[in-house]
């Protein structure tokens, strides 16, 4: 299989629920109790599981903890949606970043790749 990843994967575990997702034309998704398991984060977006479907080309409002005491707010655009065997596989891509954050994420990558 072909490696198609702009940014290099970094381990991330972290949870976060999901509680709407909209579309640019004002299309909602509201009442969302979606628990997530983020698996990893790149400079251009996160992997994570959860247990129901997403749709594509939504879009939803995260809080990253890379650590206690660095974190940031994103949004994030659903790009993936692969069926596991008890959940789903899902990529997202981060929404205009700001560069200052994907610096921000390189930082911990160094922090957690081994020497």
């Amino acid at each position: 299989m072909d490696e198609r990843r702009r940014n290099k994967r970094l381990p991330l575990k972290l949870e976060l629920n999901i509680s709407s997702l909209f579309k640019q034309d004002n299309l909602g998704i509201t009442n969302l109790d979606e628990h997530i398991e983020v698996i990893d984060i790149s400079k251009s977006g996160v992997g994570f599981r959860c247990k129901d479907e997403l749709p594509l080309d939504y879009y939803f409002d995260a809080k990253i903890e890379l650590t206690k005491e660095k974190f940031f707010y994103g949004v994030l655009k659903i790009v993936r949606v692969e069926k596991q065997e008890d959940s789903y596989s899902i990529g997202a891509e981060f929404v205009g970043l700001a560069e200052i954050l994907s610096k921000n994420i390189e930082a911990y990558g160094q922090e957690v790749e081994p020497k």
